[in-house]
């Protein structure tokens, strides 16, 4: 693997959804100095102290050799996008930094674990991942620029794969593609009017003395996410939050008012601003969610139940009932198949696709299809949706590609993706060789005495 790839994969490693290392601890001694300069750049000790403590159990060499020239190529990207005016969008940052903070700190157990672990506020890894992706994204947009007239042919792909022993083509894992209908039981008005009224005591408890939003928010809201830092969610912006939300914290202007009871895909809430800068606002809520009745639960049960049964006889197809039947915004609009996204460190950004393996299915799901047959309707089951609603869902098993060797039969993008990449690596490759020609590099002593995978950096 080339050394491009190794710092995408690193990076990727911290912010792209893998494991994290969680038993190693940040340097909190080390002597600073500029190590490399890389054009007007300059790399420091502390940074390679710090990525050898992030990523050294996943790299491959001596890491004082290994991470320098990891830092110096992504350099070497990054005063190429100066030179190209290449900007990244700080909304394209936003769009994916949430859910990347969000799986770090429960991968590492809480929020308080996540700041222990690198010695930083909430904020300041929110800062520090921004600046992270943003240069992700931008060496990424310089790769494609670098990359963007790489063509592949079909005639191309067979010669290339032509003497490729069987054993030694790419491996397709397990892949399903699952469509589902879902109905939410039915709430009571009564039930719904009882969440209002303990929303406005709520409020009337704050503007009276009696009690904080953030107590009541520890002690009340159901947002998991929010609760136990007093119902505080960090700057975000309006494209980020459910709509309806979105609506009403972005029109409160004084700190001390509580919001209206306002409801939203994931129940019913109030609010309070806490600080706005720019287009980002700070504000704490509570959430409180109707509770359902087992009544309406069972009820809910039987018309599926019904629903699945007309599905076997074939008195309409799936596709056909979804628009008509279904609950589930996410699939409606995709005759009932579900998306699975996720991040591509290869592409640099999230990505969406109708295929999922197993483990990626929401867990009531794949406990259900993993002993279906391709075609097979299931029996209706209770599944909590992202919204953190309890809903009822009947799925049916479209796709199930067996895990196998790739061919050029059924595989061909796969095979031709194959191809591309390593074009593309090539080019890359003969890029960073042509860079290093002309771009100021100063090593300083100590720090070049290394196998270098482009000799080119000691001149």
């Amino acid at each position: 693997m080339n050394l491009f790839n190794k710092l995408f994969g690193a990076f990727a490693f911290l912010f792209g959804g893998m494991q994290m290392p969680l038993l190693a601890q940040s340097p909190n001694n080390v002597v600073d100095e500029v190590i490399w300069v890389v054009g007007d750049e300059a790399i420091l000790r502390s940074d390679v102290e710090a990525a050898r403590m992030d990523f050294g159990a996943n790299i491959t060499g001596n890491p004082y050799c290994v991470i320098p020239e990891q830092l110096a190529i992504q350099k070497l990207f990054l005063h190429q996008a100066q030179l190209d005016s290449v900007e990244v969008d700080a909304a394209t940052v936003n769009a994916n930094l949430d859910a990347r903070l969000n799986e770090l700190i429960m991968r590492a157990g809480s929020k308080e674990k996540l700041e222990e672990y690198y010695h930083k506020t909430l904020t300041q890894i929110r800062e520090m991942m921004f600046e992270s992706l943003k240069e992700q994204y931008t060496v990424q947009q310089v790769r494609d620029n670098l990359t963007k007239d790489i063509k592949v042919t079909p005639a191309e792909v067979r010669r290339y794969f032509k003497d490729v022993p069987q054993d030694s083509l790419p491996w397709i894992p397990d892949q399903m593609e699952v469509q589902i209908i879902t109905q939410q039981p039915r709430i009571p008005q009564e039930e719904i009017e009882r969440v209002k009224e303990e929303l406005r005591d709520y409020t009337e408890r704050i503007q009276s003395g009696e009690s904080s939003f953030s107590t009541l928010a520890i002690l009340y809201s159901e947002d998991p996410g929010t609760a136990r830092y007093g119902g505080e969610l960090d700057y975000v912006g309006r494209a980020e939050l459910d709509p309806a939300f979105a609506n009403v914290a972005f029109s409160l202007t004084d700190p001390k008012t509580i919001s209206k009871v306002v409801e939203s895909e994931y129940g019913f809430h109030i609010i309070q601003l806490v600080d706005k800068r720019g287009d980002k606002l700070k504000v704490r809520h509570i959430l409180r969610k109707p509770k359902l009745a087992q009544a309406d639960i069972d009820s809910t049960m039987v018309r599926m139940d019904s629903i699945a049964e007309d599905l076997r006889a074939r008195k309409y197809t799936l596709e056909e009932a979804v628009p008509y039947l279904s609950d589930d915004k996410d699939s409606r609009n995709n005759r009932g198949l579900m998306t699975n996204v996720k991040y591509d460190p290869t592409a640099g950004a999230q990505v969406r696709t109708s295929r999922f393996q197993l483990q990626e299915l929401p867990a009531e799901v794949a406990k259900v299809v993993s002993t279906m047959k391709t075609g097979e309707i299931s029996d209706p089951f209770m599944m909590v949706n992202s919204k953190g609603k309890e809903v009822c869902a009947v799925v049916k098993l479209k796709t199930h590609i067996k895990a196998h060797r790739a061919s050029m039969s059924e595989d061909f993008q796969v095979l031709k993706d194959v191809v591309t990449g390593k074009l593309q690596e090539q080019e890359i490759e003969r890029w960073i060789r042509d860079k290093q020609k002309s771009t100021y590099i100063r090593i300083n002593e100590g720090w070049g005495d290394c196998d270098f995978e482009y000799p080119g950096w000691i001149k």
